[in-house]
């Protein structure tokens, strides 16, 4: 996934980190299911298939590492068109509205960023390196035969083909229902960093269930 500016707010179904979500059926903006503050709404994702559908990731910020636990209700992804609220989401009333993805600014303002996102085929080299390193993890978790560690970086920002765990594991998300959709590495607080996202110098995760119609979040630290 190669970032690229939105010159303007971006009003169509594709795939984009920040700006406001574009949505395909009734807005439906997720809440902390205590405090009830509108998650702040991180990006939307083309999932595959000739039907147009969007999944959509909302985050609480809070000063933490973001997106831990797959189902506390603070890390929600939503699914449209004819998707299915996870049982554990709250969903504000009609007019709920949060923040969307951010940066800071070079005296320490928070600026708001939307980024359309280009698909580029990985290298023979890249796609090997990921083959790798699946097969690494794979073998950590007694699934695979024994295969020597990787002497390449693990590949960040993509979507689809297999996931690449930091700590080899999709916690709660083992059991064949869920299928991997992308993955995207966190940034920092600094001027220079496109936006911010906290997962312990680790990747965010984005599943979604065999029917396409719910989604799930895990960020792993790395």
């Amino acid at each position: 996934m190669i970032l690229r500016v939105a010159e303007k707010p971006v009003t169509e179904p594709v795939t984009k980190f920040g700006g406001q979500p574009v949505w395909l059926e009734e807005p439906a903006w997720p809440v902390h299911p205590r405090t009830r503050v509108p998650l702040v709404f991180i990006g939307q994702f083309r999932v595959p298939g000739d039907e147009i559908r969007l999944a959509y990731l909302f985050l609480d910020e809070d000063d933490r590492i973001m997106g831990t636990d797959p189902t506390s209700g603070e890390a929600v992804v939503l699914t449209q068109p004819r998707g299915r609220v996870p049982s554990f989401a709250v969903i504000g009333p009609p007019e709920t509205q949060g923040r969307s993805l951010w940066r800071s600014g070079h005296d320490e303002t928070v600026i708001p960023v939307e980024w359309l996102v280009d698909l580029e085929p990985l290298s023979p080299e890249s796609d090997a390196e990921a083959n790798s390193h699946a097969a690494w993890w794979r073998y950590t978790r007694h699934e695979g035969p024994e295969v020597d560690l990787p002497s390449g970086d693990e590949p960040e920002d993509f979507l689809g083909g297999t996931a690449v765990l930091p700590n080899g594991r999709a916690w709660g998300l083992e059991d064949g229902s869920w299928q991997f959709l992308c993955q995207f590495a966190d940034r920092g607080e600094n001027a220079e960093d496109p936006f911010f996202l906290n997962f312990g110098y680790g990747s965010g995760f984005v599943f979604i269930s065999s029917d396409h119609r719910e989604g799930r979040f895990l960020g792993d630290c790395g």
